[in-house]
């Protein structure tokens, strides 16, 4: 079967979307329950913590953007800050040239996520009188957590490439290594150390993870791991509401996160392609659409390297990067070269995309991530909680943009999309993946929006990957080897060192969407590279 053949999923009353079809399903309930896209998704947030362990966690960080028909969307970042004990001479000291990826020394920042899922739930209360309680909301991630769920193809590969590197680390054999090794495909996997901490949460209320029991066990747990967090960081911790990044397109006005996460990428990369591929790029499998993708992003990453950095550092309007102008020049660079030099990425992230709209057509466009696989690799011993690496980030020169200081939030390639088009259509979409992300919302939003693909068939299509993504560490141009060969030769002899891939390779990682017409009908789907499902009513 062809991708432009391929149907989406389709509703009349509301949509989800997630990298899990379980975690969709519980979405899809709270739904039909009566609840909100708000409520729906913090439904899945904490399912797919449970059902795809080595991506997100509860102890990692997570963004938002939703919206109200009517109304601009908001943006809502439940990112944690350095701990205020972190020392940069303490990694120098111990001859390390950089923050290491595994262990207490990686896990030097706070969870955030909770936070998020928190205000998120307050601003459903008092805006959309969202009324489900939070153990109603907790019920099924509890369920999966205490009675086990099925080990995904992905879990099992993923916890397989790396027990070597985490096995010793504080926890994980004991969480993720059952019998001693990775489990298997298809087998029932039980995390009841994390359904007594949903019970928890569900019980005392979310605030507990920053200032309750829970939070004093975490404290516990991370001081003994050698995490220089304490429970005054839990406490100190707050979820910031903001104001969305804005693209004005052609087509619309395209929303993203600000800093400290790469959203103004995702954005400078579709403000160049509403100048390049209107000019007569027709093939959605071609290699001028391509070329002009990968270069586009290659301006991105130099504005993202250069300038992204956690806000109370930066200086200067991020909005600034998206007047027309400056992107009318980063288009016509494009057009007077050929192959731009490329210095290589900021590497992988492990994270997860979802989206939920609702029948009064509220929107939520949501991403959760412990950084890379399985984060720091610990896991804290009462609580069950893998925590996140988020802070490896981080440089110790102190000369650099991204400095690890006390109280400093680390740079996020974490973030999520939402369109309002000027047909009438609403669009939620995302991915993961870290350098990967941005690159395959481009892919996603042309593909849906300048070529007239569904969104089955724009996730479905082949993708690229300029750089590193979760599990890979190559710069090269990857393709999936389902472009066309005279593609491929094209774009060699452009210039890009091109590396084929698998056919439906996950190193592209998982995407997602759903779009909502001026009439109220849906369509979404999820990504066949992963084990989700888009589910409507």
């Amino acid at each position: 079967m062809s991708h432009e053949s391929i149907n989406p999923a389709r509703g009349v009353r509301g949509m989800v979307t997630a990298p899990h079809a379980l975690a969709a399903q519980s979405g899809l309930a709270v739904l039909r329950e009566g609840g909100n896209a708000v409520e729906a998704m913090i439904a899945m947030a904490a399912g797919i913590a449970v059902l795809y362990p080595h991506m997100n966690s509860i102890g990692g960080d997570g963004f938002w953007l939703i919206a109200r028909p009517g109304e601009a969307p908001l943006a809502l970042d439940a990112c944690g800050a350095a701990a205020v004990a972190v020392d940069p001479r303490t990694y120098r000291d111990a001859g390390l040239a950089r923050i290491p990826f595994r262990g207490g020394s990686a896990a030097i920042t706070v969870a955030g996520t909770l936070s998020g899922w928190q205000a998120a739930l307050q601003w459903s209360g008092s805006a959309l009188g969202g009324r489900l309680p939070l153990t109603r909301l907790l019920a099924d991630a509890i369920d999966y957590a205490r009675s086990g769920m099925p080990v995904t193809d992905s879990q099992s590969r993923c916890t397989q490439e790396h027990a070597g590197e985490l096995r010793d680390v504080q926890g994980f054999a004991q969480a993720f290594l059952p019998r001693g090794e990775a489990p298997a495909a298809g087998t029932r996997f039980r995390q009841p150390r994390m359904a007594d901490t949903l019970e928890q949460l569900a019980r005392a209320g979310l605030h507990d993870f920053y200032d309750g029991d829970l939070a004093r066990n975490v404290a516990r747990d991370l001081a003994a791991a050698g995490s220089p967090l304490s429970l005054a960081d839990l406490q100190r911790h707050r979820a910031e509401w903001k104001v969305p990044l804005a693209l004005a397109h052609s087509r619309g006005t395209v929303w993203n996160m600000p800093p400290p996460t790469q959203g103004l990428v995702s954005l400078l990369i579709l403000g160049q392609l509403d100048r390049l591929l209107d000019a007569g790029v027709t093939d959605s499998l071609g290699a001028a659409y391509v070329h002009a993708c990968v270069e586009a992003t290659k301006e991105a990453f130099a504005v993202r390297d250069g300038h992204i950095t956690d806000p109370a550092y930066m200086t200067g309007d991020p909005q600034r990067w998206l007047d027309p102008a400056v992107l009318d020049g980063m288009a016509d660079g494009i057009r007077r070269r050929n192959v731009a030099r490329w210095p290589g990425g900021v590497g992988p992230a492990d994270t997860v995309w979802m989206g939920a709209i609702d029948a009064q057509g509220v929107a939520v466009s949501f991403i959760q991530s412990i950084y890379h696989e399985f984060g720091s690799g610990i896991v804290l011993p009462e609580s069950g909680i893998n925590w996140q690496n988020r802070g490896c980030s981080f440089s110790l020169d102190p000369g650099t943009l991204n400095p690890l200081m006390p109280g400093r939030k680390p740079f996020h390639t974490l973030n999520p999309a939402m369109a309002r088009l000027s047909d009438g259509r609403l669009m939620v979409y995302g991915n993961m993946g870290g350098d990967g992300q941005p690159q395959s919302q481009s892919a996603v939003f042309t593909r849906i929006v300048h070529f007239g693909m569904n969104p089955a068939a724009a996730i479905a299509a082949p993708r690229w990957l300029l750089g590193r993504t979760w599990g890979q560490e190559s710069e090269s141009l990857k393709l999936e080897s389902r472009f066309p060969p005279a593609t491929v030769e094209a774009l060699r002899r452009r210039g890009h060192g091109v590396d084929l891939l698998a056919d439906y390779d996950e190193t592209m990682g998982h995407a997602g969407a759903v779009v909502r017409d001026a009439d109220g009908l849906l369509e979404g789907s999820s990504d066949p590279r992963s084990d989700g499902a888009a589910a409507g009513w």
